[in-house]
């Protein structure tokens, strides 16, 4: 099971970031990512709020991609209905390019209220734009003609295409059991974030055997499993900031976290998040030792969201790089 780093780049609560410039900080957590040996920095997209100020992923990835050499850099999740495909297979072709191949690219369709409102965007309508985005978004990569300006527009073939052949690789994020077999029909790679969605570890484990029961005959695919980690001495600071990432993530208007939260307002507590298993914190070996269990249901990969809730930059690093060795060692034994 592979371990990456994965930020939202959240900037709140505000008062805890003041002066601080989250997006250098996510460039140091990609060079931290790879000195501890990790194999992936994700990076999420937002829109007009605090909750996450990386609008524009492949910017970020790109300024990554020139300080690491190894470290596979990805998009959780570029969200298909706000943006026209060409724009979207010609930057994260740049990238691929740019970082000799090292683009991992999730795809979503939106869920906030106040992006999706912003860009028009209607929540009956993001299915129907996600599947159109991404079928050009391929044919683009592929070199197959495109045509940006619609139907009746000319045809294009962009001049810019990924390294990786016939695209780099494509993971889909969902929030609802029933999207699941969608995504394994399309062969794709799973991303789930289970402390907005999901109560036990028992759950993401039928999520996950559905999954691959679901996918072609032959295929194994792959799961990507969100987890905010911490490994070190700070753990009562690492659950405050844990708390603070929940008080905030309530007002960036998430209705499945809403509806979460309504019907069981523990959900909203960092102590009912951690003791459902879905943040891990401790000393490093410790971390690393309850991973474990991940890996036997299943996950190919933990996304641990390291940087959250306005921790400092330095326990951040320390937390990574901690992490990385205890891993290694664990999986000399």
């Amino acid at each position: 099971m592979q371990l990456s780093a994965f930020s939202i780049v959240d900037a709140y609560p505000a008062e805890e970031g003041r002066g601080r410039d989250r997006l250098a900080e996510v460039v140091a957590l990609a060079e931290a990512a790879e000195a501890g040996g990790l194999a992936g920095l994700w990076v999420a997209e937002h829109h007009f709020h605090e909750g996450g100020v990386c609008p524009a992923p492949p910017v970020l990835l790109a300024a990554a991609a020139a300080r690491t050499r190894r470290l596979r850099l990805g998009a959780m999740v570029s969200v298909l209905p706000f943006h026209r495909s060409v724009d979207l297979a010609e930057e994260y072709a740049m990238v691929d390019r740019l970082s000799h191949g090292r683009l991992n690219l999730g795809l979503g369709s939106g869920y906030i209220g106040v992006e999706l409102d912003a860009f028009g965007v209607p929540l009956e309508g993001r299915r129907e734009r996600f599947e159109r985005t991404r079928a050009e978004v391929l044919d683009a990569f592929a070199g197959r003609p495109i045509r940006p300006a619609g139907p009746e527009g000319p045809e294009v073939v962009v001049n810019v295409r990924p390294v990786q052949s016939p695209h780099p690789p494509l993971w889909v994020a969902v929030q609802r059991r029933e999207a699941i077999p969608f995504v394994a029909r399309q062969r794709a790679r799973l991303a789930l974030i289970p402390y907005a969605t999901l109560p036990d570890l028992g759950v993401l484990a039928e999520e996950i055997a559905e999954y691959r029961a679901a996918l072609p005959a032959g295929e194994r695919g792959w799961v990507s499993v969100g987890l905010h980690l911490y490994a070190g001495e700070a753990v009562e600071e690492a659950r405050r900031a844990l708390q603070r990432f929940l008080d905030s993530r309530r007002r960036t208007q998430s209705r499945h976290y809403a509806e979460k939260v309504r019907h069981d307002p523990r959900q909203a507590s960092a102590a009912a998040i951690e003791e459902a298993g879905w943040a891990l914190f401790g000393a490093p070996d410790d971390v690393a030792a309850r991973l474990t269990p991940f890996e036997r249901a299943g996950v190919d990969e933990v996304l641990g969201i390291f940087d959250f809730g306005g921790l400092a930059p330095a326990l951040v690093e320390r937390s990574v790089l901690a992490l990385g060795r205890a891993r290694a060692v664990v999986g000399s034994r």
